[in-house]
Order: C-alpha cells, then sequence, then structure tokens
C-alpha cells in the first residue's frame, strides 16, 4: 500500500468515533418514529407506556449525541496534539490582541489621538 493510502485510512480511534457518531444519528432519526408510535399508543389508551417510549427513545438519543461529541472531541484534541500537525500554541509575548504583543520589532504603535476619522 502506498503511503498516501495509508495515511488516508482511518485507525481504529477513528473508526470508533465514525461508528458512535453513526449511532447517534440512527437514534435522532428514530426520535420522531417513536414519537409517532407513542402518539397511536396514547390514543389507545397506554398514556404512561407512550410517554415512557418516547422519553426513553429522547433519552437514548441525548446520551449518543453526547457520547459522539466527547468521543469527537477527544479524537480532535489527539490530532491536534500531534507534531505532524505544528500546531503551536501562542505565549504572552505573542498576543495580538494587545498593543505591542504582536511579535514583530518594526510595528508602528500609534494611540488613539493620532488616529485618522474616515467618513
Amino acid at each position: 500500500m502506498t503511503y498516501w493510502h495509508e495515511q488516508r485510512t482511518p485507525g481504529g480511534s477513528a473508526r470508533g468515533v465514525i461508528a458512535v457518531t453513526l449511532l447517534a444519528l440512527l437514534l435522532l432519526t428514530a426520535v420522531p418514529a417513536a414519537l409517532l408510535a407513542a402518539v397511536i399508543m396514547m390514543i389507545l389508551g397506554h398514556v404512561v407506556g407512550g410517554l415512557a417510549l418516547f422519553g426513553g427513545s429522547v433519552l437514548a438519543a441525548a446520551v449518543a449525541v453526547a457520547l459522539a461529541g466527547m468521543t469527537g472531541m477527544r479524537h480532535l484534541r489527539k490530532l491536534l496534539s500531534r507534531a505532524s500537525f505544528n500546531v503551536v500554541q501562542l505565549d504572552h509575548r505573542q498576543n495580538t490582541d494587545q498593543p505591542g504583543g504582536s511579535g514583530y520589532s518594526d510595528v508602528v504603535h500609534l494611540d488613539p489621538s493620532e488616529y485618522t476619522e474616515v467618513r
């Protein structure tokens, strides 16, 4: 197998994230069907059973979505922590939000009195 194909094939962790995400999507699509079944059950007189069916399906879908989100974020953090992505953390000297923190020595800093108003 070539190097490009080896890099493009998802590993075990990525397959797990994909599986959990697909499970969450499947359970989310089952919620409207459970609502319809619950309404039919309630019309037939089984109110508690209908509420339990709909509540259980919503609860299962919510748990699956939360689990997919957590595993996805964990997988993303693991990918970003690798050195091959070259993602670096900015230190306080490189903070561009503060004046003088751009990290460049040839930047001219202006105070508010030197700004020109454009209309």
